[in-house]
């Protein structure tokens, strides 16, 4: 057994430096992070950047501007020409040869409709890229500030753990000096049970905004520690009348006017395609037994008398119906979600001005004096309970509205774009 103790150690060690070269690598193929960035918060601009350098999903994306390029240039080829070669009669000594090259010649200007519709593809991939950039944009906003929002959620959440154990230690001292019920001291532990769930469910929360964050960002782990709650404030709700008279810049609806563009190409593509092409034909042929060789020229066009693809017309003309409609339909669709989402963010807005000026503070006040109240015995413990269920309650409100006020301002990002710079574009 000796042999074999000597081969599995070495063994052991080749594995132990495998992993640790594999965690080496690892760690240094996270470029986008330098050393010592978990333990720093991130900013939304390093955010940003690093989701828009790994996200595999725009990266994806952006592969479809070499496809519409090749399908473009596909588009202008003309059709390549045709060798054949025929024999008349098996015999040798009577036999007839002919050589002949065909050659497609198209009309009815089929070629450049078929450049049209691969143009308007062309453009329709680069607006469809610039949507996905708002939409990733968008995504990393929300994940952003929902962690931004678990991390306050967590910490007001030990902030009231911290309030029930003084309640818990203030009850359980005047219970000693019999000055107050043992029941007071079970509504006290229930309450401190009660804030440890909510504790617990805040850190699962974080650990789950810590993970969207790094998907969006396009790294499997998280690899930071926080993120930074004031890198970049929100910006300035915009007035209504600014979006709605740029509603037509959005990428959606330049999209959807390239749709009908397209439509538009398609259709003019299948009306010239009722229009047959002219086939011309060369060659020469060799006749064995004249032991002659004489040159052979013709032309050959389909004869449209069934097939004048009269249905393919139609289906593109109801399609450039169809995309006009489209079109419409999602105009009218940003305008009303343009004004109710502006609307969910001023409300959201004013409430939390509301309660960072007046709620919250008067909320902690009422804590601190229902708990001197109680600890020099004009208060009962109810009291003190309230209070502090109250500002567990407006706390909980508080980041509710925050949320709110995120997601409408992550709605209009994923509409315009950067709102902040549309606000300030003259």
């Amino acid at each position: 057994m000796r042999w074999l103790r000597k081969f599995i150690t070495p063994l052991r060690i080749i594995k132990s430096l495998l992993v640790i070269g594999l965690s080496c690598t690892f760690a240094l193929s996270g470029t986008a992070f330098s050393a010592g960035s978990a333990s720093q918060a991130l900013t939304m601009d390093q955010v940003l950047q690093m989701a828009f350098a790994n996200n595999p999903d725009l990266a994806a994306a952006q592969w479809e501007i070499g496809i519409t390029q090749g399908d473009r240039q596909q588009a202008s080829l003309i059709p390549n020409p045709e060798l054949s070669w025929e024999a008349e009669d098996t015999r040798r000594n009577s036999r007839t040869t002919t050589v002949m090259i065909n050659q497609p010649i198209e009309l009815g200007g089929k070629r450049g409709a078929r450049i049209e519709v691969a143009s308007r593809a062309q453009d329709a991939a680069e607006i469809e890229l610039e949507r996905k950039r708002n939409a990733l944009r968008a995504d990393v906003i929300q994940a952003f500030y929902n962690t931004s929002t678990a991390q306050q959620r967590l910490l007001l959440s030990r902030q009231s753990l911290e309030l029930a154990q003084r309640g818990l230690h203030v009850a359980q001292g005047r219970i000693s000096s019999g000055k107050s019920s043992p029941v007071e001291g079970t509504r006290a532990e229930v309450q401190l049970s009660e804030v440890r769930l909510e504790l617990n469910r805040a850190e699962r929360d974080e650990a789950n905004a810590y993970q969207q964050l790094a998907r969006v960002m396009g790294v499997p782990l998280p690899a930071f520690a926080s993120v930074s709650d004031s890198s970049q404030p929100m910006p300035t709700v915009p007035e209504p009348s600014l979006l709605l008279n740029r509603i037509g810049q959005t990428a959606e609806l330049r999209l959807a006017k390239l749709q009908i563009d397209q439509r538009e190409a398609s259709l003019g593509l299948e009306k010239a395609q009722r229009i047959p092409d002219l086939t011309v034909s060369l060659g020469s042929q060799y006749d064995e037994r004249e032991r002659e060789r004489v040159n052979v020229v013709g032309l050959s066009m389909p004869i449209p008398l069934f097939n004048r693809n009269q249905g393919n017309v139609l289906a593109a003309a109801r399609r450039t119906d169809q995309a006009r409609d489209l079109r419409n339909a999602s105009e009218l669709r940003l305008r009303t979600e343009i004004q109710t989402t502006l609307a969910q963010w001023k409300t959201a807005n004013t409430e939390i001005t509301s309660f960072n000026q007046t709620i919250l503070p008067a909320a902690q006040s009422a804590v601190d004096t229902a708990t001197r109240g109680f600890e020099m015995g004009k208060f009962n413990f109810l009291d003190v309970l309230d209070a502090q269920r109250t500002l567990i309650s407006a706390r909980g409100q508080y980041i509710q509205a925050i949320a709110e006020a995120t997601d409408a301002w992550v709605r209009i990002e994923r509409i315009f774009g950067d709102v902040d710079k549309l606000t300030h574009t003259p």
